[in-house]
This record gives structure tokens, C-alpha cells and sequence, in this order.
């Protein structure tokens, strides 16, 4: 993971000197003092104290490596005096007098005071003087690595979902597949369970409009999720009303809503019913079951979609079992995280949660149908994730767990074999998007729980799929998305048109 955005860097404070300028080698370590104030669990306030002696000893070698280049009016090359040469080049000695010292004072920091930093320090470089006498003195802060009692992580009991793959999953796994693909019928009704409306959304605060979605396209289901918000009673507003109606509704925006002032607030919704389509599915011909995968026959695609709910199972089954880990693991920890740790980790958790959806099969609609959710509740969950994940890494360092290239290289064809992208593509992407340090976390939190369940016991409880009883759309309600990260784009097919492709 990158210092500047991984809960489990190690290594923010050595790379910062970077920043400052060309890397010093001296022999002599300087005679530094550093003094840490705890300021929370994860923060630190260290100030540093650079003495005379080494500020005088740093000038002396400077101004020793300037003498043999530097030119003065009367004197040839080298052979001008280095006091003055000092004093004629005063200024630009200074500068590079207190980068050379900043550099080697932060390294020196980093191997003394044991700091575990997760972030770069907040050191205002340009603020930092180099005194004319007495000291240089100059303070940062950092985020570290909390501090905390290992808890109890072997011998836990989990329940751990488990189910039959039937060819009835199947039928309907494969029915969606087609709904997909399907062709969107204009229908003068209203809109029943599962039709497809266009709608243009407003949403009021009293008289002021909050935000607009302009003709938008959704499935008619119970509930209508937004970024930072859930409208339960969807499919019961709109199934009396016919192309042209207008029907209200309340919804409460999200208390981790984007707008502060918004937040856990009740605002109108209106819904402009623009057309209702109906569905109609495609026969199963040669043609069909080509374009959803090439495949051959029927009962190959058959087997791909077997495949992908058995992905999914196993998704659901890590999730759970997951889940009762981190419940054990972070029952007693108490201690406070950053408010702009869990801030900057919130986009983080995001992606790290579509990385993982995306490695176990799941379709565009799911995704953002559980990303919406995590939105709502980001900082919460990050908080928890943080926890469990400072203390998986705990257990992974004194397990001696550490990810290879072979792992990073099957997580990649993972996601390619969901994605239908080549390993080098969803490589590249990873890459230019900066994800490889998620990937990194998901390979030592997943190898950190397989050793925890190893030491478990366990007890098999039945599973059911989740019905999809909500549809995701692309909007927020206050206007501003939390974390503007790429979430997919569902498609419903009509001619090519994309879902929500009209806004």
C-alpha cells in the first residue's frame, strides 16, 4: 500500500525525506532530540530539536563541497576562502543546509522513536527556519498504528452458511441473464412488479429543489436506492400511476450524507412518470446463448451460471463467516480512530468492497445495488473495518503472513474471469487507479482469516440467495455523492441505450 492512503504502511516517515531533496549520506547521526505527545490512539505530535553543533557541522561540509566550484570576482576556482564563500552564498547554503537536515533528522526519527506510521506527516516543510544561533526546532504530526491488547482469535465458534446449488437457482439465475438482454416494450398501463419505468425524480426541502435525475430508468422493485438514501415503497407509489403522473413520497437522507446540513433529514420525492415499458424476453436460440459468453450449447452456459452462484455462495459464505471474525476480534476495541483517517479510508473501503464483488461474479446491478447501501452507513463501517484490519495485520506479522506475485496474479484472473477483460487489462487498470495496495490488503486479510478459521470450529446453517427487492439508481438525493469513485452502470437493453443514459 502507498504511505499516503494505506492503513498498513510502515513506511510514511522514511519516504517523506524524498520530498525534500537528494538523500544525504553522513556518517555521524546527529545528536537529535524527539519528543512524541500522545495526542489519541492513532495520533501522534513529535517535535524534533536539531542542535547548533550538527546545524554548524552540516554548514562546514556544504560549504567545504561548494569551495572547489564556486566562482568569485578575483579569486580562481577554488581557491576562494570559505568564509567567504559562505557569505556569498549564504542563502542558497541555507536552503540546502535545512533540506540535508530535515532529510536526515526524519529518517532518524523513523528508526528511533518506533512510530508505525499509516500516513505521511503533516510537516509543513516551507514553514521549517534554519536559525541564525541556537537550535532548529520543528514539530509534525502523524497517524500511527493504534496500540492494543491482542484479542482471543483462537478456538472461535462460526456458523457458516451453506446450500445446494439446485437447477431451479439455475433457471433463475438464467432468466435474469435474459431479462437482460431483453427487449423494453412501451406500455400504456401502469407499471407493474418488475416493468421498467422512465422517471424524472425532484427532490424538495419545503419549496426548494435539492436535486434533479432527469428521466431516469428504473426497475419497478419495493424499494428505490439512492447514494445517500433508501425510498421503501417504490413499487406501491408508482403501480397506480400511468405515463404522465406525478407521485410524491417522503425519504430520509442518510446520516453520512455528502451535504452536512441534509443529513438525517425527510424530503419530498417526486416522481414524474415519463413512459412504462415492459420486458420481453428473448428465446434461448444458439444466437442468444453465443452472445452471452460463446458458448456452444445450452447446457455449457448452464454449467458458466452454476459456476457464478457457486462464486457467489462462496462470496456470501466469506462475507459471513468474515463477519463473525471481526465481531470477535473487534468486541473490545474501543479506541478512537481519526476523523480524517476514517474520512480518507471511507473511498477506500468502497473500492475495496467492488474489488471483492466484482472477484466473486456479481452483475453491474448488484454491485451498485450494495454499494448504495455501504454509502449510507461508509464511516461506520469503515471504522470497523479498520479495526479488524490493524488488527488482522497484527496477527499476519506475527504469523509471518506475507502476499507473493502468485497472489496478486490470481486475485487479477479472478476478476478477469467475472469481468470478461484480459488479466493484463484488469492489471493496468488496478495499476492507474492505485488499487494494487487494496489488492495487497485483500490478499493478507484473506490468507489472516483462512488462518483464524483453521483454528475455528464451525456449524453449517442453511442459506438462501437474496431476492433483489431494491433498485439502484445513480443519483444522490442532497445533490453531491459521498466519495465519487466508478460505480457501474447497470444496462437494460433497448436498442443499445444504456441505463439512467438520458440523465
Amino acid at each position: 500500500m502507498s504511505a499516503s492512503d494505506s492503513p498498513s504502511s510502515s513506511s510514511a516517515l522514511e519516504s517523506s525525506p524524498e520530498a525534500l531533496g537528494d538523500e544525504v549520506v553522513t556518517t555521524t547521526p546527529l545528536a537529535i532530540e524527539i519528543d512524541v505527545t500522545n495526542v489519541s490512539t492513532c495520533q501522534r505530535r513529535v517535535k524534533v530539536t536539531v542542535p547548533r553543533e550538527d546545524i554548524d557541522r552540516y554548514r562546514e561540509e556544504a560549504v567545504k563541497d561548494l569551495v572547489p566550484t564556486a566562482l568569485l570576482p578575483g579569486f580562481r576556482p577554488g581557491r576562494a576562502p570559505r568564509s567567504l564563500v559562505g557569505q556569498r552564498f549564504k542563502t542558497e547554503l541555507a536552503d540546502q543546509i535545512r533540506t540535508k537536515l530535515l532529510s536526515d533528522a526524519m529518517e532518524q526519527v523513523a528508526e528511533q522513536a518506533k512510530l508505525a506510521p499509516i500516513s505521511e506527516p503533516d510537516l509543513d516543510v516551507g514553514s521549517v527556519l534554519l536559525p541564525e544561533d541556537g537550535p532548529m526546532i520543528f514539530e509534525f504530526g502523524i497517524e500511527v498504528r493504534p496500540e492494543f491488547e491482542m484479542p482471543k482469535w483462537k478456538g472461535l465458534e462460526i456458523e457458516r452458511p451453506t446450500r445446494e446449488i439446485v437447477d431451479a437457482d439455475v433457471d433463475e439465475a438464467l432468466g435474469n441473464l435474459l431479462r437482460e438482454r431483453g427487449r423494453l416494450v412501451p406500455s400504456d398501463g401502469s407499471p407493474t412488479s418488475g416493468d421498467l419505468v422512465v422517471a424524472t425524480l425532484r427532490f424538495l426541502d419545503g419549496d426548494k429543489e435539492i436535486s434533479r435525475a432527469e428521466e431516469m430508468e428504473i426497475i419497478v422493485r419495493p424499494k428505490l436506492s439512492f447514494a445517500d438514501a433508501e425510498f421503501d415503497g417504490f413499487e406501491s407509489l408508482v403501480t397506480s400511476a400511468k405515463a404522465g403522473d406525478k407521485v410524491t413520497g417522503d425519504v430520509t437522507i442518510s446520516d453520512e450524507a455528502a451535504v452536512e446540513e441534509l443529513r438525517g433529514k425527510k424530503v419530498t420525492m417526486e416522481v414524474e412518470i415519463v413512459e412504462v415499458k415492459r420486458f420481453e424476453l428473448p428465446e434461448l436460440t444458439p444466437a442468444v446463448i453465443a452472445e452471452l459468453g460463446a458458448f456452444e450449447s445450452e447446457e455449457e452456459l448452464r454449467t458458466a451460471v452454476r459456476q457464478q452462484l457457486e462464486n457467489r455462495l462462496d462470496y456470501h459464505r466469506r462475507q459471513r463467516v468474515r463477519q463473525q471474525v471481526a465481531e470477535a476480534l473487534t468486541a473490545s476495541a474501543d479506541w478512537e480512530l481519526p476523523p480524517e483517517l476514517l474520512k480518507r479510508q471511507s473511498l477506500r473501503e468502497l473500492e475495496r468492497s467492488i474489488l471483492e464483488l466484482r472477484r466473486s461474479g456479481f452483475d453491474d446491478d448488484s454491485i451498485r445495488r450494495y454499494v448504495n447501501q455501504l454509502r449510507q452507513s461508509v464511516m461506520a463501517s469503515t471504522a470497523r473495518s479498520l479495526k479488524e484490519h490493524f488488527i488482522l495485520e497484527r496477527i499476519a506479522e506475527e504469523a509471518s503472513i506475507a502476499e507473493t506475485a502468485a497472489d496478486y496474479d490470481e486475485e487479477i484472473r479472478a476478476i478477469a474471469a467475472q469481468t470478461s477483460e484480459s488479466p493484463r487489462r484488469v492489471r493496468a487498470n488496478l495499476e492507474k487507479r492505485g488499487l494494487m495496495d487494496v489488492l495487497r490488503n485483500q490478499i493478507i486479510e484473506r490468507k489472516t482469516v483462512s488462518l483464524i478459521e483453521s483454528e475455528a470450529t464451525f456449524k453449517d446453517v442453511p442459506f438462501e440467495f437474496e431476492k433483489p427487492d431494491a433498485d439502484a439508481v445513480d443519483h444522490a438525493v442532497c445533490g453531491v455523492a459521498a466519495g465519487e469513485e466508478e460505480i457501474p452502470t447497470a444496462k437494460h437493453a433497448e436498442a443499445g441505450t444504456g441505463r439512467g443514459a438520458r440523465r
